[in-house]
């Protein structure tokens, strides 16, 4: 059962446009909360296992030929030595195949696995499927239901809000220029504030002048 919800899993991620059977979503199962969290680790240890297989299946590239099986070009570079390099290049990459072709018992499964799920989580550290539990619970017997799918697709990106901007408010280098502009006015200023003091003076001095007069 579980061999065959990760295969399932796997077959997901496959070109199904013209496919009866196509899935909804790529990358997703819709299953028990249960048999999620148990196939989980399977799933992961299948990726494990094929992505530790990518450098060698890239060193083994430079070796192999483009050429047709079974042609002179290809029988040529069977019993060259680039062959042997090659052969010996690919070994663990077959190694692989063949061990999580026994862990989920499908040849599609496992070549989507080693061509497109793998060199996806290449710079990933292991965490590479989420489960999320549904709300609404399976007809029938109202199990819990779950999905689990490939993380790296439909991530949630937390953004912050921008800080509010006030109008009607200074901003803090306005208000502190406000401040040493009232405490350290200009000259212009302050010699105006200075002959408005000495005319007011100078208005008091003789309004006083003036009443002394009129009472004598």
């Amino acid at each position: 059962m579980l061999r065959n919800l990760a295969s399932s899993l796997f077959l997901t991620e496959r070109d199904a446009e013209d496919d009866d059977n196509q899935p909804k979503v790529k990358g997703r199962v819709v299953t028990t909360l249960q048999k999620a969290k148990e196939v989980r680790s399977l799933v992961e240890r299948c990726i494990t296992i094929a992505k530790r297989s990518l450098p060698a299946e890239e060193a083994a590239s430079q070796y192999e030929t483009d050429a047709d099986r079974n042609t002179e070009a290809w029988i040529a570079w069977r019993r060259s030595e680039q062959w042997q390099h090659w052969n010996a290049a690919i070994a663990p990459v077959v190694a692989a195949r063949r061990r999580t072709l026994r862990l989920l018992g499908s040849k599609e499964a496992v070549s989507i696995l080693f061509d497109e799920v793998a060199p996806r989580f290449a710079d990933r550290e292991g965490g590479y499927t989420r489960v999320l539990r549904l709300a609404k619970p399976r007809l029938g017997d109202a199990g819990t239901r779950a999905i689990i799918e490939f993380v790296g697709i439909r991530d949630r990106v937390a953004e912050h809000a921008p800080a509010p901007m006030f109008e009607d408010e200074n901003s803090p280098s306005e208000a502190a220029s406000s401040q040493e502009s009232m405490e350290n006015p200009p000259e212009s200023e302050q010699a105006a504030v200075v002959d408005e003091a000495a005319s007011t003076e100078q208005e008091d001095g003789d309004a006083k002048e003036g009443s002394e007069e009129e009472k004598k």
